[in-house]
């Protein structure tokens, strides 16, 4: 069923169509980041459900009947790999309870949601809102300020999520003293994995790792003493270095020195001593294709034992699951990146719901779906994130889940991830990127890129 606006609604909604289309273009601009080719899927890149269009058109999929008036359209940026697989089982599981709505699923694939930020952000200027979209929550939201549905009373309230989610999950959906959006699932930004063949070769022990110096010593003992690269890196597009920088910058200056960086307070010392230790490592430690490389090609060079370590969110362990010769424990391991020992620093994907919504009971059911035990199961496991209700039982899980959703509860301190839409608004972020797209590339230089972050965050 579609919303009708009164005369006065109508008037106003136009006005912020017409912001809406101007402010689009900075926000996508927000998200490219500058300095590199995003094309690839990331944390939340994985695959679609139901196929279909992505342009400015009605979309329409098979009639299935039923007591649905509408058809359930749904975005999202899962357009590959272990997306695919976590967003196809959701999927199944929402479909075989509604069995009659009509539903219509599609991927828009870009690294770190730029396409499907972009198509978002022209249907809505267009006047052609879809049902709901994946996107992060917190600051984020801001890019579609003024165009979302408050789902607190019909979603949030009726289901007694506020009471069965992390808090500070909840705190992160509320926006504009609305809730539009439901949390799946999260990633934790600071792990290191690690090929245990070659570390042992190394002679590396991975649990003497504890600050950013000892993990440029195991670098370089791995270099050394292997014929194997010791890092994988992707720098096929900028946000990778910023989310490395950020664990080096927590890892040397401490939590505190982060937090004051994504406030507008920086410590410009800081900031340098963390860029030049990720200097030393790209310019000696990453392999020779970096520049041109996605993260899961870089993962793919871990599994391979042509890489000996990566640093990412842990949708890189949904990677390593999908192969049966590459296991937890057994060809791989984990530890949090050295120096980061009792932080989660935390990321989550959510489900949004616009205003002038044009399938509203449809949209509800989709959203109350969205933060059941049975979703978020199914989601997560695939996925390699972890659900954000609290009466999860772990073993439920996976093994690495179980354990990752254990440091999720029961952690020291939980920074939002500056990459990926937690910490800062999409403008700062889009311009963290541009810091090290314009600046990090190769050549790595230091003091402009220093310039640049300080200059994003404390505008």
């Amino acid at each position: 069923m579609v919303e009708h606006d009164s005369s006065d609604e109508s008037v106003n909604r136009r006005k912020y169509l017409k912001a809406l289309t101007v402010g689009a273009a900075a926000g996508i601009a927000g998200c490219t980041g500058g300095g590199g080719t995003e094309t690839e899927s990331t944390e939340s890149g994985n695959g679609n459900g139901s196929g279909g269009s992505t342009d400015d058109t009605e979309t329409s999929g098979s009639s299935s009947g039923g007591s649905w008036d509408s058809q359930l359209e749904v975005l999202h940026g899962w357009a590959g790999g272990d997306g695919e697989a976590a967003v196809t089982a959701l999927i199944e599981a929402f479909e075989e309870e509604h069995p009659e709505m009509d539903t219509n699923f599609q991927a828009v694939g870009a690294s770190a949601n730029v396409n499907l930020n972009a198509t978002i952000l022209r249907r809505l200027a267009n006047n052609n809102p879809m049902s709901s979209f994946a996107n992060w929550p917190g600051k984020n939201l801001e890019r579609y300020s003024g165009a979302l549905m408050d789902l607190e009373a019909d979603v949030w309230d009726a289901e007694g999520f506020k009471d069965t989610m992390q808090a500070r999950a909840v705190e992160l959906c509320k926006f504009n003293d609305q809730m539009p959006a439901v949390p799946i699932g999260s990633h934790r930004m600071n792990n290191l994995f690690y090929n245990t063949a070659v570390f042992e070769e190394a002679g590396i022990d991975a649990s003497s790792l504890d600050s950013v110096d000892a993990l440029l010593d195991a670098l370089e003992a791995i270099d050394q003493n292997t014929d194997v690269t010791p890092m994988a890196q992707a720098m096929v597009a900028p946000w990778t270095n910023l989310q490395l920088w950020a664990q080096i910058l927590t890892s040397q200056s401490g939590v505190e020195a982060y937090t004051n960086f994504i406030e507008g307070n920086p410590d410009r010392a800081a900031v340098v001593e963390a860029l030049e230790a990720l200097k030393t490592i790209n310019e000696n430690y990453i392999t020779a294709d970096a520049s041109s490389i996605s993260f899961t090609t870089a993962g793919q060079k871990v599994i391979s034992g042509n890489a000996a370590t990566i640093h990412q969110g842990n949708w890189v362990y949904g990677m390593f699951r999908a192969d049966d010769s590459f296991n937890y424990k057994e060809q791989w391991d984990w530890i949090p990146f050295p120096g980061t020992e009792g932080i989660y620093f935390y990321h989550v994907d959510s489900i949004v719901a616009p205003s002038n919504n044009p399938s509203r009971e449809e949209t509800i059911a989709w959203q109350k779906f969205v933060g059941t035990k049975e979703a978020q199961i199914a989601f997560n496991n695939p996925k390699g994130s972890v659900p954000l209700r609290t009466d999860i039982d772990p073993s439920e899980l996976t093994d690495f889940l179980a354990m990752t959703y254990e440091d999720l509860t029961d952690s020291e301190a939980y920074p939002p991830t500056i990459a990926h839409g937690l910490a800062v608004t999409p403008k700062t972020m889009g311009a963290c990127k541009t810091a090290f797209g314009d600046n990090f590339m190769g050549p790595f230089k230091v003091e402009a890129t220093a310039d640049a972050l300080i200059a994003a965050v404390s505008e």
